[in-house]
């Protein structure tokens, strides 16, 4: 059974679920995704669409789908035991999920670490207490659970498999109808739906900045497959004179076609890095949320690029910071100051190099046969 609650984590399911069928065709794979792990022969019982969630009092507003998913499933550790539990980050569900599984003796492996490195150390203990085994996908994890005494195994980062291009960006723009003396300018509010109530018209008010100062823009808005291109257009009107395209397909494509990019906080920032795409990472919660996370984040930096650096390679515009006219400031020289965007792409070459080699999937796949085979 695989468990995971967002966009990010539905693409790491898909391709470690098509990874454990390829080692073992006779596995039964269940669990919580979305389209990703579904079009990965991976039965459902509940779509990540109403799960998605981030911040202490959003939360709170999901309560009842989350509540509901919990039940589903411990209710098939009841009636279906499976042979091993695979938890993708989405801490809050799956920590909790791990302590019913193991009322049920269910082994559990816990693929791609919660952040508590960052924020809620404590939960260390509770890791400790139901998880197994980790596979943790960035470099300096290994080390933090194996100070706590957690078996532990750096397996890459999967990113590294999956971000990648059938099309060069001449082509991507020609297929699409791209000028190509335009400039290309990425829109990526994120895969929640209140990252991009918050997000995306901050990202909108910039684009028209942009647009007045450069001209001949086009903004690329790659479609996450947690939300539909309805629930996008509720937050800007195709009447403001910009040229947005929603893109459905080419994902990747679509990224590195790219000269820089308006970018959520997550999973998007590192695979933009893979692509060496310039970019301004914003964040933006609740003001309760944020007071909250205060007091338990001890880390310097938002942005996974940055984490894994340690030092600022992208500017992160976050809470109050996070406007049109500061993300206007910190863009527009990755785009029209040759320099400054050269030097960006070496310092994220260089967090690249830190991931490890590709393969994290299958890595994953196989610790996960051999706790089933050992029936850790």
């Amino acid at each position: 059974m695989i468990i995971t609650g967002e966009a990010s984590g539905d693409l790491h399911g898909a391709n470690l679920a098509r990874e454990l069928t390829g080692l073992d065709s006779g596995l039964k794979l269940s669990g919580i995704g979305g389209t990703g792990m579904a079009g990965a022969g991976v039965k459902l019982f509940y779509d990540i669409a109403n799960l998605a969630v981030m911040g202490f009092i959003e939360v709170l507003h999901r309560l009842k789908d989350i509540r509901s998913a919990m039940h589903i499933l411990e209710e098939q550790f009841r009636t279906d035991r499976p042979d091993l539990l695979i938890l993708i980050d989405y801490p809050g569900f799956n920590l909790e999920l791990a302590r019913r599984a193991k009322k049920y003796n269910i082994p559990v492996l816990y693929y791609i670490s919660p952040k508590i490195w960052a924020w809620r150390e404590g939960r260390i203990r509770r890791i400790k207490k139901y998880v197994d085994r980790m596979a943790v996908i960035l470099p300096f994890e290994k080390k933090f659970y194996q100070g706590h005494g957690v078996d532990v195994d750096f397996v890459g980062n999967p990113l590294l498999d999956q971000v990648h291009t059938t099309l060069i960006p001449v082509e991507f723009k020609v297929r699409n109808d791209i000028d190509a003396g335009a400039t290309v300018i990425g829109i990526m509010p994120g895969s929640r739906r209140q990252e991009i109530a918050k997000l995306l018209p901050l990202f909108v008010q910039t684009a028209a900045k942009l647009n007045s100062e450069i001209g001949k823009c086009v903004f690329l808005l790659p479609l996450a497959s947690t939300l539909t291109e309805a629930e996008l257009k509720e937050h800007y009107t195709e009447d403001e004179g910009l040229d947005i395209r929603i893109i459905k397909n080419e994902r990747y494509e679509a990224m590195a076609a790219c000269d820089a990019a308006m970018v959520a906080s997550g999973t998007l920032t590192m695979e933009l890095a893979i692509l060496k795409i310039p970019m301004v990472v914003c964040y933006r919660i609740s003001v309760v949320s944020a007071l909250l996370a205060k007091t338990f984040v001890k880390v310097k930096y938002a942005s996974l690029v940055n984490l894994v650096a340690a030092k600022e390679v992208v500017p992160e515009l976050l809470q109050t910071k996070a406007t049109p006219e500061n993300i206007y400031a910190k863009i527009l020289p990755l785009l029209q100051i040759r320099e400054a965007r050269l030097a960006m792409q070496k310092e994220l070459a260089r967090v690249c190099e830190q991931l490890g080699s590709p393969g994290a999937s299958r890595r994953t796949a196989k610790l996960a046969v051999e706790m089933m085979d050992k029936g850790i």
